[in-house]
């Protein structure tokens, strides 16, 4: 799976919290490593531990049994995964499971909405960048870029149309022999929205879920002092650690979702350039409009779709498309170093005065 670009840091997991809480009330975490090849973090108040870690042997089960659906690398004894998919392309539809249908919809829906560029369909040329990238790991000195002409044919396979579910009878085929589905820019979160709203059902009702950095916050803190949790925006210049200083800003969220893309990481370099993860399917070359992207939006699969497409627009643009959802609120770091925020977004901001206490 892809490992996304993200500068989140969970306050309360770096001992930034405020102190106290209600004596009904006690914080635990958690952590696993296991799933979407990336550290996973819980932090939430319950009545009791046995409580939360009831809650967190859920939260663990049910990512891992996502992870491996949303899989384009591994197979599974019993299971039908995306590489399940991508391995009968053009030779017959593979019967699946309704989250990943219902992932092919959603990652259709907003591929619409944002002209494109969120493209689950784009597997032939991520796959390119993935093998020079693997290759500059290994050999630094020869990392070069791939050649236009090679990323070229491998865009002709890349048509999201071609991809042809049977709701009826539970299948997905590729109907181009050479396309595959690469799902990273929107599984994580989309499995994390899957997890919250399951486990709150539960009664997990107060918490933080942070997959690899795609958060979702989980009603309010209840530690009888704050009315919000506080995720910290972490600056794409310096190294991503629990450490207030090397936050770009404080936001205050309650029942939200917050992602970033960013280039910072999942990088090589060529010729002194950084040459990140994040590629545009119209020039199927790297983004350089920004430095990073943060998304807010109620759903987690939403921003993660969001965080990446915006990204990948100009500025006019993506402004545009945030403040055409309701609910959607972004940042952006531009490459000078300028940060740009939407007026609700600023709202939020510790920058702009807003506290766990109360919002501006």
């Amino acid at each position: 799976m892809k490992k996304k670009v993200i500068m989140l840091i969970i306050i309360g997991l770096s001992g930034l919290f405020l102190n106290g809480c209600q004596p009904k009330y006690t914080k635990y975490s958690e952590s696993f490593f296991d799933t979407f090849d990336t550290m996973t973090q819980v932090v939430g108040y319950t009545e009791t531990e046995e409580e939360f870690k009831g809650y967190i042997q859920k939260i663990h089960q049910r990512f891992e049994e996502l992870h491996m659906l949303y899989d384009k690398y591994n197979e599974y004894d019993g299971i039908n995964n995306i590489k399940t998919i991508n391995d009968y392309a053009g030779i017959r539809p593979v019967k699946v499971e309704k989250e990943i249908i219902d992932l092919i919809f959603f990652a259709k829906d907003w591929y619409n909405k944002t002209d494109g560029k969120t493209n689950i369909a784009m597997g032939s040329v991520l796959e390119i960048w993935h093998r020079y990238r693997d290759e500059a790991n290994y050999d630094p000195r020869n990392a070069k870029i791939p050649s236009m002409e090679e990323l070229s044919e491998a865009s002709k396979h890349m048509d999201i149309n071609k991809i042809i579910v049977d709701v009826e009878n539970s299948t997905v085929y590729l109907a181009d022999g050479r396309m595959s589905l690469d799902v990273g820019a929107i599984a994580k979160g989309y499995a994390t929205e899957i997890v919250a709203r399951e486990i709150m059902e539960a009664g997990f009702v107060s918490g933080i879920i942070s997959a690899g950095g795609n958060i979702r916050v989980l009603g309010k803190p209840l530690d009888g002092v704050r009315e919000r949790w506080g995720v910290g925006i972490q600056s794409p210049d310096r190294a991503v650690v629990s450490d207030e200083e090397n936050m770009l800003d404080t936001i205050f969220v309650n029942n939200a979702s917050v992602v970033s893309s960013g280039d910072y990481q999942r990088y090589y370099i060529v010729d002194g350039k950084v040459i990140h993860h994040l590629i545009d399917p119209s020039t199927l070359m790297p983004g350089d409009y920004y430095r990073a992207v943060t998304v807010l939006s109620e759903d987690s699969g939403v921003a993660d779709a969001l965080s990446t497409a915006v990204f990948l627009m100009p500025f006019p643009e993506a402004k545009a498309l945030i403040e055409s959802l309701e609910g959607t609120e972004a940042m952006w770091v531009m490459d000078d170093g300028k940060i740009e925020a939407t007026g609700g977004m600023k709202g939020i901001m510790k920058s702009y005065g807003a506290t766990g206490a109360k919002a501006k």
